[in-house]
């Protein structure tokens, strides 16, 4: 019966789909491109001078401050999260040398506490430390917990005293969390347009998001044209990568999506690195959708070893990530550890995409009334995604409820008319 309905809804939609986008040429950098490595080459360099500053005076609390965020920088460019640890270190040395009017070294003791999801801590800092990066942390942290509204208030003020690339490019990750996704889109396109010649980190990052935008709304083509821009301006960014793989994989270009996974290895290969099990689960996929399900299977475990490692170490969490490796397994034995493990994240994040995979871990319980409750919780902002809306429309068949899952089907296609069986699988229904 649920296939039926998902027909007859796919049907109408599909007949009915049409929308109006922005040119891709409007999302054209206009300055001139980093070459390969050039990025972490000037890190290197602004790493080195902080370090020869520091070999005259080792306690120089302001050049302490500047390294660590260097270092921080640095594990943002590359992944490797040996540098944010660093960059820990070496604030934690500043703050002890200056305590005041220290705002950089707080800041970036606001930004590791963030990737660990200490987002209460991290909001603590942020606060302290002031200015328009202390208040950017304040916006991702808050979303991170679900607080919508106040990430709102937050991020207007942020645009109304900092306009620019970064501010606008928050704003648009605010309007997609309550489901407007064409202010979405124009917030990112007024992002792009105020764009200035340093900002590459911001740059790369406003277009992979535009990307995953109308990635999310079915516009492939779109999607493809703003991730091979984003690679044009910083050829080894990581999150594009990945994401064009994501999108070739919907397209069954398999030897393209292996190719750019390949290419996240070579870059991160020389240390442990936060893509890693992005990477793996990639490979698993695009293995386990061409048939080879020996091949899958290595890649699975490859990337569930991975993930449990960065688990039991308690440096920056991945609760999450394993849950939904362990859902996306599909092995009966896992679903209770799934549960477990998402359970302890919803203490600390509570954004869609969390309360998504509980909603999953306990749908697989049989749990269906406490998961319906879940799926609610994560839409109830407004967020557009075609996966939410297909889980909460299998939660509500599992409970007799057809009108309620037709409406939710309907939400779905509305959302991404592309969003078919192979698009499902790739999400993680059905492997």
């Amino acid at each position: 019966m649920f296939s039926t309905l998902l027909l007859a809804v796919a049907v109408v939609m599909i007949l009915t789909a049409g929308s109006t986008v922005r040119p891709t040429e409007s999302y054209r950098y206009r300055f001139q491109r980093a070459p390969r490595g050039a990025v972490r080459q000037a890190l290197e360099r602004e790493i080195s001078f902080y370090q020869g500053r520091l070999a005259r005076d080792p306690s120089g609390g302001l050049d302490l401050a500047a390294l660590a965020g260097a270092y921080f920088r640095m594990a943002r460019a590359t992944g490797d999260l040996t540098w944010m640890l660093l960059a820990e270190q070496t604030a934690q040395r500043s703050l002890a040398s200056l305590p005041f009017q220290n705002g950089g070294a707080l800041l970036v003791l606001a930004k590791v506490a963030e990737a660990r999801h200490e987002f209460g801590e991290a909001i603590r800092l942020a606060r302290r430390a002031g200015g328009s990066d202390g208040l950017a942390i304040v916006v991702t942290s808050t979303l991170a917990t679900g607080q919508v509204d106040e990430a709102s208030k937050v991020v207007e003020l942020l645009a109304s005293t900092h306009p620019g690339l970064g501010s606008y490019t928050l704003r648009a990750l605010v309007q997609m969390a309550r489901g407007r996704d064409h202010a979405a889109v124009e917030d990112l396109s007024r992002a792009i347009a105020s764009e200035e010649p340093g900002e590459v980190a911001s740059s790369v990052w406003a277009r992979t998001l535009l990307g995953r935008l109308h990635y999310r709304r079915g516009r492939l083509t779109e999607a493809r044209s703003l991730y091979l821009e984003t690679l044009r301006i910083l050829p080894q960014y990581q999150l594009a990568l990945l994401n064009l793989a994501e999108l070739e994989m919907r397209l069954q270009e398999y030897r393209k999506a292996e190719d750019h996974l390949t290419q996240v290895v070579n870059i991160t290969r020389s240390s442990p690195n936060v893509y890693d099990h992005a990477v793996l689960r990639g490979l698993a996929r695009v293995k386990a959708l061409q048939g080879d399900h020996r091949a899958a299977a290595r890649f699975w475990d490859e990337a569930e070893a991975r993930l449990r490692q960065d688990v039991t170490s308690g440096q920056f969490g991945h609760r999450r990530e394993l849950a939904r490796l362990l859902l996306e397994r599909g092995r009966r034995e896992n679903v209770d550890e799934a549960l477990r493990l998402i359970l302890m994240e919803v203490r600390v994040r509570r954004d869609a995409e969390t309360l998504y995979v509980l909603a999953w871990s306990l749908s697989e319980e049989g749990r269906s009334l406490e998961a319906r409750d879940a799926m609610r919780e994560a839409l109830r902002w407004g967020v557009r995604d075609a996966k939410l809306f297909y889980r909460a429309a299998q939660i509500e068949e599992a409970l007799g409820r057809r009108a309620q899952a037709l409406t939710y089907l309907a939400s779905a296609m509305e959302t991404d008319p592309t969003f078919d069986e192979h698009a499902r699988r790739i999400q993680g229904f059905g492997f």
